[in-house]
């Protein structure tokens, strides 16, 4: 049977539900309840096109998931992340940079710049040892800790570390993180959840049933896409694993060879040690040195 809700952590249905252009209402509260702490601080905002193209020749385009501008002139960046990819890190600050710098024409005083707040969602945990789900950065002096600017923010949601139920959600953060993580395996918008009118049209743009044949057929090769890629990452653990378990072996089979040898260095001449032990002549001699 297939599933009533698209699976919001994917990137496709991430940007249909939460960056298409009847998604402001869901976007807000979404926005309101993580970085506002539930408050009704965004009265309006405008959602952009993602692309960060460059004004400088030479340096790299950037996709983001979600981007909009707020009532005030802060900047908001989205981005869903699923797979735990090399460098993700430095990506997150390299888009939050950008965005940051592209306000700018050429010739106009920096004084016109507006803050950028980059909000990154990942579906891995990013910072080991710490159980806060929502964490926030931005650069301070580094002993005292006071603020150095607030212009650019950065904003995680690492949603292994959300571990509520159902009937455990409380907030409204609670309860958007509870549809990020969980919207593609309900068969009904729960209650609790549906009462919220920006959550409630959340769950109507996710219905499966509403997507052309063409938006099914994205959203299934982003799905095979990354499970073919969760597959490979699990894969190359595996096998590191294995090999670092073979090495270890070798290793600890070659330290014992080292100590027996040692043992009979004044018993045996050179070619009977290493005869004994399988190590070579030279190793023996070398030894013996």
């Amino acid at each position: 049977m297939p599933n009533v809700f698209i699976n919001p952590k994917t990137d496709f249905a991430f940007k249909k539900i939460f960056g298409s252009k009847q998604s402001k209402d869901i976007l807000m509260s979404f926005l309101n309840a993580i970085l506002y702490n539930e408050q009704d601080t965004i009265q309006d905002l405008v959602i952009l096109d993602p692309y960060q193209a460059p004004r400088i020749k030479g340096i790299k385009d950037s996709y983001l998931d979600v981007k909009a501008t707020l009532l005030d002139g802060k900047t908001v960046i989205i981005e869903m992340q699923v797979l735990n990819v090399l460098g993700f890190e430095k990506r997150v600050l390299y888009n939050a940079a950008k965005a940051f710098s592209i306000q700018l024409g050429v010739g106009e005083d920096y004084t016109l710049l507006n803050p950028v707040i980059a909000l990154t969602i990942t579906d891995f945990e990013m910072f080991a040892g710490n159980d806060k789900v929502i964490s926030r950065y931005r650069l301070k002096e580094k002993d005292d800790l006071t603020d150095y600017s607030d212009d650019i923010e950065l904003v995680f949601v690492e949603l292994p570390k959300f571990t509520k139920e159902l009937d455990d959600l409380e907030s409204l953060v609670d309860k958007w993180l509870y549809f990020l993580k969980a919207a593609n395996k309900l068969e009904t918008v729960p209650v609790k959840m549906g009462e919220i009118p920006a959550i409630n049209h959340a769950f109507l743009v996710a219905q499966q049933s509403k997507l052309s044949r063409k938006e099914l057929e994205v959203l299934e090769k982003r799905e095979m896409f990354l499970h073919d890629n969760r597959n490979a990452i699990l894969k190359a653990r595996q096998e590191g694993r294995e090999e670092g378990r073979e090495e270890g072996r070798l290793e600890g089979g070659k330290s014992k060879a080292l100590e027996i040898a040692r043992s009979l260095l004044d018993l045996l001449d050179a070619e009977t040690i290493a005869q004994k032990t399988g190590l070579t002549v030279a190793e023996v001699q070398q030894l013996k040195q």
